[in-house]
């Protein structure tokens, strides 16, 4: 069957919203480019930039909803963040921290951790594996869970980097272990991403409206899309062809 990349995705801040691409360069053992390079850990964090951490080290849209509502755009060392309920907001989150805790204090649940700070850790983008991994996601997949849930649901509730269609459902949890080819680069493929809670809110309007965990449970698992770490570099455009190797 003929595969191909229909959306391309970064989140230039972990879980602060999404910006799409028409194309990248990867490059081996990296994240994409502008993915997760920073992220936002909360009060109760440990996480001080020098290492990779855990994502219950960061505010994150599993905790608090509204987060998934945010669109980012990412120029240079500044990234413009929009969302329906805030005004939107350009900043540089390197030396701009507290115009950025400021704007996002209301999205934050009362109850929760609130947000602290900004950390990066330079060359390594803060992705839930503790390897530098690109997101792949099966649209024939998605399908599948609006089809059971009996509605329509935006792909940005799964926060993917590379979206395919063109092959069956799940045919991707086939990949582990195996190398697939996109574009021009090559990926192989690591595991299945156990899903959270995140999924179930609107990226529209932050709100959880959808049972997309007890949806993917009925298939007996919690997971949709796979992890992948870059094994040979090269750009990738939508439309390109994807390969099972």
């Amino acid at each position: 069957m003929n595969a191909e990349v229909t959306h391309i995705w970064r989140h230039p801040i972990k879980s602060h919203g999404r910006e799409a691409l028409q194309t990248v360069s990867v490059t081996p053992g990296q994240t994409m480019p502008g993915d997760r390079v920073w992220a936002v850990a909360h009060e109760a964090s440990k996480a001080d930039g020098s290492q990779w951490v855990p994502c219950a080290n960061f505010s994150r849209g599993a905790k608090a909803p509204q987060l998934m509502a945010i669109s980012a755009q990412l120029n240079g060392d500044t990234i413009t963040l929009t969302h329906p309920d805030r005004p939107d907001l350009t900043f540089n989150p390197d030396g701009e921290q507290q115009v950025f805790l400021d704007w996002v204090q209301p999205l934050m649940p009362a109850d929760r951790a609130a947000s602290a700070r900004i950390i990066r850790v330079p060359g390594r983008g803060m992705t839930d594996s503790d390897y530098p991994s690109i997101s792949l996601c099966n649209m024939a997949s998605h399908r599948a869970v609006e089809q059971k849930l009996g509605r329509d649901l935006s792909i940005q509730r799964w926060r993917g980097n590379i979206w395919f269609d063109g092959l069956p459902l799940w045919e991707e949890f086939d990949w582990l272990d195996r190398e697939v080819q996109i574009g021009e680069a090559v990926f192989h493929v690591k595991e299945r991403i156990q899903r959270c809670l995140a999924t179930t809110a609107n990226p529209n309007t932050g709100v959880r409206d959808a049972d997309t965990l007890g949806t993917l449970n009925s298939w007996g698992h919690q997971d949709f899309g796979v992890y992948a770490e870059v094994v040979r570099g090269g750009a990738i455009s939508v439309g390109d062809k994807v390969h099972p190797l």
